[in-house]
């Protein structure tokens, strides 16, 4: 069987699962988060700890229960604690500036770039070259940052560009006569 599988989620204080035949709802003091669920993979709720143990002995199965352990482990994580990404912008004259729920950013392109935030999911820049991005949904949170960094991803010579925090950014050398 799965090891990820094999381990228990305990629920922390303030969160509550809610289980039914096709769903897994989480709810906690950030908001609530909802999966559905496999026929291939049976959750059980004993006082305040999640189990998932897989219907059968097929492989699928196997891995289906690893994979739902880690979907709702991150939904319990996010319900509670929440997610964050943070992005930097190298260059001169790159800078960025959250107003409510868009994200205006200068790229050295001719037009500023306006990204707009989803449901769920915030932005902050505590200063002009770094992107804070908040939310309670891990893959939701991943998906905007990569969006944001997509936009001007960062270039191999100088470096310049929109990079994840702790990302490093490995520099080639210039052609040589």
């Amino acid at each position: 069987m799965s090891r990820v599988g094999k381990m228990p989620i305990a629920l922390p204080k303030g969160a509550e699962a809610t289980i039914t035949a096709a769903l897994i709802t989480v709810k906690g003091p950030l908001g609530s988060l909802s999966q559905s669920l496999s026929g291939l993979v049976k959750v059980v709720n004993n006082d305040g700890t999640l189990k998932f143990e897989a219907a059968n002995d097929s492989r699928e199965a196997n891995a289906m229960s690893g994979t739902l352990r880690a979907l709702v482990n991150n939904m319990v994580n996010g319900v509670t604690k929440g997610f964050e990404k943070k992005l930097s912008l190298v260059g001169v004259g790159y800078k960025a500036q959250a107003q409510g729920d868009k994200l205006n950013l200068s790229l050295g392109f001719s037009h500023p770039v306006v990204h707009q935030m989803p449901q769920g999911v915030t932005c902050a820049t505590p200063t002009q070259t770094e992107i804070q991005i908040k939310g309670i949904d891990r893959q939701q949170v991943g998906q905007v940052a990569a969006e944001v960094r997509a936009y001007r991803p960062p270039e191999p010579y100088k470096g310049k560009g929109v990079r994840y925090s702790d990302e490093r950014v490995v520099l080639k050398e210039t052609k040589k006569k």
